[in-house]
């Protein structure tokens, strides 16, 4: 099994990795700080992974076409992981910052996903596996220009399913709720935060299982649900 991870020092996509390397799987992971890669690295050698590293900016789009041919082929899964969570008040005194935001957060997410889309549809074989949130289910005052980045990547990825499907390749869209991770480090903490490991485990079976949409855990299936049904009046958080 080959997977190729884009932002392979997050926590959710570091735990995730762990699983597939104690499987034996080769791994070609992607990030930009080399130090953090090369300790993800080595820790999934020492669990049984074949490990290659690249390191890229991925929010600037500058080395996509050299991270796809660095990747090589005979692609399993792809796992795009990669992006930002900043405070929306900060953003909302700076028009520039929640552009490099959302770009950030939803079109550097769309280009790879494209360029990755088109190798495993001419292979006629893999999954692209998407980490989105649940915060694009509905804008919202507290975190709106994550939000509506994630917005952008569900609504690609769902069309992007209905493409791929003559191809025999997946897309799961993966919507995580809180989960506790250095992104989520200034939030406090409540009994609705997961560990990136518990989430992992979930996103791990949701890819296995080519599974279309994912919430994790899956009560934030309900929670989100409930969210976009009440009235906009009462969405005030």
């Amino acid at each position: 099994m080959k997977a190729v991870i884009l932002g392979a020092t997050s926590a959710i996509a570091h735990e995730t990795a762990k699983l597939w390397a104690a499987g034996g799987a080769t791994l070609f992971l992607v990030a930009r700080d080399a130090a953090k890669l090369d300790a993800v690295a080595n820790d999934l050698k020492v669990r049984g992974g074949s490990v290659q590293t690249f390191v890229a900016d991925l929010g600037t789009r500058a080395r996509d076409e050299e991270i796809v041919a660095a990747a090589g082929g005979d692609i399993d899964v792809v796992l795009i992981a990669h992006g930002t969570l900043s405070e929306q008040r900060t953003l909302d005194r700076d028009a520039r910052a929640q552009a490099e935001n959302f770009d950030v957060n939803a079109t550097s997410f769309i280009a790879l996903i494209a360029h990755f889309a088109t190798v495993l549809e001419n292979a006629k074989h893999g999954t692209i596996a998407v980490i989105g949130s649940v915060a694009g289910d509905r804008g919202r005052r507290s975190n709106y220009t994550y939000g509506s980045a994630k917005a952008a990547v569900h609504a690609y990825s769902e069309g992007l399913r209905a493409r791929l499907r003559e191809s025999n390749v997946a897309v799961v869209l993966i919507k995580p709720g809180w989960v506790d991770t250095p992104m989520t480090a200034g939030m406090k903490k409540n009994p609705l935060f997961v560990s990136a490991a518990a989430a992992a485990k979930q996103i791990h079976r949701a890819i296995a299982a080519r599974r279309a949409v994912a919430y994790v855990p899956g009560y934030w299936r309900w929670i989100a649900l409930v969210v976009k049904l009440l009235p906009a009046r009462l969405v005030k958080f």
